[in-house]
């Protein structure tokens, strides 16, 4: 199994405070069957930045801790990158990083509203050739309010994440209903961790799959997990039209 989000690295963020719990994380990760896993720090979210360059040298220390502690992970680079008007430029400086150096690139949006600019934002990235990954939009207010909003989004070539402890009910009923409808209605590709620590913000993957064979079957399972292979490759997801039944259903969550 494939992680594509976590704040496993230490020290630069609200994840793993240390080495240590770095290495406590990863070994919780290897009991819930995850063989890879991407960092994705905070960056520009107003309390955490972390640079390309900075994120590329702590992954090789981390990566080193665990071929030293004989712990079978392995982890990839990433970011997790608030949305801010000059996000692409600072791509094209150098210090934003795309998940595992391919085209796939998160856009976190506050967790309170849309920003009026996402819409255009997230189309320009995509004519410079990258792919823009909304994460956990089931916890925006705006959307819980609006599921439209990222119906739009999805409809415009964005692609979304959950966060596996919203679909097993970790973040409260209503998140837990709005994932469920979410993948109800083609607008979500993949489903990762987030997570922060081994207690209060851990993995849940496994409990997130048994969920979703629960609701969705076997296909939907593979669905989620073919598209974090193809995603650490480099290579095109499978993406499903948003369905109009899918669509009702969705808007009538509250």
């Amino acid at each position: 199994m494939i992680d594509i989000h976590s704040h496993i690295l230490p020290g630069v963020d609200d994840g793993a405070s240390t080495m240590e719990e770095a290495v406590s994380m990863a070994k919780l990760a290897v009991n819930e069957g995850i063989t890879k896993i991407i960092a994705t720090p905070h960056h520009q979210n107003g309390t955490f930045f972390n640079r390309k360059q900075d994120i590329l040298e702590r992954i090789k220390e981390l990566n080193y801790m665990l071929q030293r502690e004989n712990i079978s992970l392995e982890v990839l680079p990433g970011q997790e990158t608030r949305i801010y008007g000059s996000l692409l430029d600072d791509f094209e400086k150098g210090d934003i990083l795309s998940l595992n150096h391919t085209n796939y690139l998160f856009v976190e949006l506050p967790s309170g509203h849309v920003p009026r600019y996402t819409e255009q934002l997230l189309f320009e990235m995509q004519l410079k050739g990258l792919t823009p990954i909304i994460v956990h939009p089931e916890r925006n207010a705006e959307v819980m309010k609006n599921p439209e909003k990222i119906l739009k989004l999805v409809k415009k070539g964005a692609l979304t994440q959950l966060t596996a402890g919203s679909l097993t009910g970790h973040f409260g009923k209503r998140i837990q209903k709005l994932s469920i409808q979410l993948i109800e209605a083609n607008c979500t590709h993949f489903i990762a961790s987030d997570v922060h620590n081994t207690s209060t913000r851990s993995f849940h993957m496994r409990e997130s799959i048994s969920k979703v064979h629960k609701e969705f079957g076997s296909e939907t399972v593979y669905y989620f997990q073919e598209n974090a292979e193809l995603l650490v490759q480099g290579q095109s997801i499978y993406k499903q039209e948003p369905s109009k039944i899918g669509y009702k259903k969705f808007l009538g969550v509250f």
